[in-house]
């Protein structure tokens, strides 16, 4: 997952596999060849189709494919390369029904994404109001830095004309993070949905771990799109969004950063069976010892 680069828009072509290679064909019949395997996430917009070819390649070199809408604001399906491991779900499961393992793996997460730790004695739901709280402020903070008018967030999925500017970059931004997040979540074999700050969504897992990176990533890069718009505010935010993700190194960080998270419940998780499916992206083997590249 680290090796890989974060995210890829693809709209208005067909995605195909051609001598072996994924390629997107559009309408004039040119072809572009896409390093699937070197990819997280392939966000699909609007006036793609995809063959079951790419979809079956996409998933054995462990790329998330995600169908979204205009701007990658919608959500209307996506893969699951390799699916969640028996024995990783199970950890997390028990983590997230125990009410004491849970509050001690949100108590993690408060702490990694401001730097310090919550306050004592407070229960996941009071955790959550103080967290929305810091985050508006950082937002009106953020709205102030950039000269940018702000009066909160708010937007609509079925008309996206609708927003202002400022809410129109947040939400291709934090698209761009959900979507390379969901494909980290995946290839460590948990599952997006069982969540621990939010709950009763399908990926409320991953919007747990994202938050952890937001403030420090896209939103402050959405803001500065939305200071001096110009063009195609979207795709200025897509690019930006993946030059914070290299500079920041997410790819690296994510993976671990869950471990981390979790281990914060104080138990171990369940051994693996013998039969057990590897993880989605594993590692290759190396040739030489830890002093070499594979």
């Amino acid at each position: 997952m680290k090796e890989r680069l974060s995210v890829v828009f693809i709209e208005k072509g067909e995605l195909d596999v051609l001598d072996g290679a994924l390629v997107v064909v559009d309408v004039t019949g040119i072809r572009t060849q896409i390093p699937v395997g070197g990819i997280a996430c392939v966000m699909l917009e609007p006036g793609t189709r995809v063959s079951h070819r790419a979809a079956a390649l996409a998933a054995r070199v462990g790329t998330l494919l995600v169908w979204v809408g205009e701007a990658g604001v919608r959500l209307y399906s996506s893969g699951q390369p390799g699916g969640a491991r028996a024995d990783r779900l199970l950890y997390q499961a028990r983590l997230a029904l125990d009410d004491n393992l849970r509050l001690k793996v949100v108590r993690k997460m408060y702490a990694i994404r401001f730097g310090e730790e919550p306050p004592a004695r407070r229960s996941v739901e009071q955790l959550r109001g103080i967290e929305g709280a810091r985050v508006r402020r950082s937002y009106q903070l953020l709205a102030q830095k950039y000269g940018v008018k702000w009066s909160g967030r708010d937007y609509d999925q079925h008309d996206w004309d609708a927003s202002d500017i400022a809410n129109r970059c947040l939400s291709a931004a934090t698209s761009c993070l959900y979507g390379v997040t969901e494909a980290a979540v995946l290839a460590a074999g948990y599952a997006p949905a069982v969540g621990f700050i939010h709950t009763g969504k399908p990926l409320s897992f991953v919007y747990d771990v994202a938050d952890v990176y937001k403030f420090e990533t896209v939103v402050p890069v959405a803001f500065k799109v939305a200071s001096a718009p110009v063009g195609n505010v979207e795709r200025a935010v897509r690019l930006a969004c993946r030059d914070v993700f290299r500079q920041t190194r997410l790819l690296e960080r994510i993976i671990p950063d869950i471990e981390t998270m979790l281990a914060a419940g104080e138990i171990s998780p369940p051994a693996a069976p013998d039969d057990a499916v590897g993880p989605a992206i594993p590692n290759p083997e190396s040739v030489g010892d830890a002093g070499h590249r594979s």
